[in-house]
């Protein structure tokens, strides 16, 4: 069922994103009188269309792109028979070069418009939850593996991030620390402030498979939130509500040091102190201790839920406070792309790692149907959409702009068999790519 969920939700993405992207080009070509032959979201074979006016809309049965067919144009389909003859006013190749650039920068300037206006009506809608950086101060952090590699330990309060002063935790882990060029974390240690660097290539480590859990995460105090039915915890006798304060005598604030504790005693009964407020009392009044007697599983749990005892940060924005959020945010993804692809030329980030296809982006979307997780990924993937089509590569966008903007510099048009030829290549390159991003993702997910 997940799977079908991550399919529906990536369809649905790219559909939307695509549909948008190519109305762009067939609004803008219509608007100087160029006819527009067809209008194609997915790949042909067709599912179902109709024909309004002198052009056909189409359904295709591959869902991996889209594409508008404007009469005159060497474009993917490769239509070149009447190249040859003089062109017809209503032909792409009869229009001056201003407006033809326009009509092939109409699917970017759609992406990114739709990309912003996403994100500016998610902050507007759900503003903003973070956990302070008073919060990562006051507890710290807990290191796991990979945090440990750099030289984080689990207490660190960390006071700086590459230097600067930051908000709140998700500034700790976001892309663009660890796609800086000298990334470090500055830390306070058992009252002494020491520096981390975070080595080059770092980023690598952290694209495969479940590292992001596996680098750092708040430390929090906790509470029990519901004891799973047939539990040990519910033999023991925990209760919601309770908090754990001890296991054989030794002192338990966090719930990481409960869950190191509890593995080090698993199939083995452990001694546990509880405080447990009375029904009605408020949270700042005193728990009575209780002790309770429970059995460790082999997986090293009691069998119940916790929650958080953190103080999140929540701002909310008004319309006009978050047009400029949602748009910094929008062009943030694309500073973050550039600076990746940067880094992936350089030799620092692996392609295999950072790339992903189809199955890729359906995992990202996630098996469970989140209407604000939906609406922030297809934002942020308009805004990529944008960015790579506007790479100078034969067959994208960019590589139109790039031939256009040449012939408005130079006053000298590139010949059409020249431009077959760009052609040509840029599918060759794009379909490689492709290629390589699916069978990237299939090695991903099975090896």
């Amino acid at each position: 069922m997940e799977g079908l969920v991550m399919a529906a939700q990536l369809l649905l993405g790219l559909s939307l994103l695509v549909g948008l992207h190519e109305l762009g080009h067939l609004v803008a070509a219509k608007l100087f009188g160029m006819r527009v032959e067809q209008y194609y979201i997915g790949f042909p074979p067709k599912i179902f269309g109709f024909r309004y006016g002198e052009t056909e809309y189409n359904l295709g049965a591959i869902p991996l792109g889209g594409f508008v067919k404007i009469s005159g144009m060497v474009d993917e389909s490769l239509d070149t028979e009447k190249l040859s003859e003089e062109p017809k006013e209503w032909e792409f190749r009869a229009k001056p070069a201003w407006q033809r650039l326009i009509v092939m920068m109409g699917g970017i300037i759609v992406n990114v418009v739709t990309g912003i206006i996403i994100f500016i009506l998610l902050t507007h809608q759900y503003g903003e939850s973070y956990i302070p950086k008073e919060e990562v101060l006051e507890h710290g952090i807990v290191a796991y593996e990979l945090g440990e590699e750099i030289g984080l330990q689990t207490g660190d309060k960390i006071i700086e991030v590459n230097g600067q002063d930051y908000r709140g935790f998700s500034d700790l882990v976001g892309p663009e620390v660890f796609l800086s060029e000298k990334g470090s974390y500055t830390v306070e240690r058992n009252g002494e402030r020491i520096q981390i660097d975070i080595p080059s290539g770092f980023l690598d480590k952290l694209s495969d498979k479940e590292a992001a859990s596996n680098f750092i995460e708040p430390r929090f105090p906790y509470e029990v939130v519901e004891v799973v039915k047939g539990s040990n915890a519910e033999a023991a006798g925990l209760q919601a509500g309770d908090k754990i304060v001890s296991v054989n005598g030794e002192p338990v604030t966090y719930f990481d040091e409960l869950q190191y504790m509890l593995k080090q005693n698993v199939n083995k009964e452990v001694s546990l102190e509880v405080l447990r407020k009375s029904s009605g009392q408020a949270e700042s009044e005193l728990r009575e201790p209780i002790s309770l007697t429970a059995s460790v599983a082999e997986d090293g749990t009691l069998g119940f839920r916790t929650k958080q005892l953190l103080d999140f940060g929540f701002k909310e924005y008004t319309f006009a406070q978050a047009i400029p959020k949602g748009t910094q945010e929008a062009f943030n993804v694309v500073w973050v792309n550039i600076k990746a692809i940067g880094k992936i030329f350089s030799g620092e980030v692996s392609a295999s790692k950072s790339l992903s296809g189809p199955i890729g982006i359906a995992q990202i979307f996630g098996g469970t149907w989140e209407w604000y997780r939906f609406w922030r990924i297809t934002g942020l993937l308009s805004m990529v959409l944008a960015f790579m089509n506007f790479l100078p590569i034969p067959a994208l966008d960019g590589g139109h702009v790039a031939f256009l903007t040449y012939e408005i510099v130079s006053g000298r048009k590139p010949s059409d068999k020249f431009l077959e030829g760009a052609q040509k290549v840029g599918m060759v390159l794009l379909l490689s790519l492709m290629t390589f991003a699916i069978f990237n993702d299939i090695f991903k997910v099975f090896f």
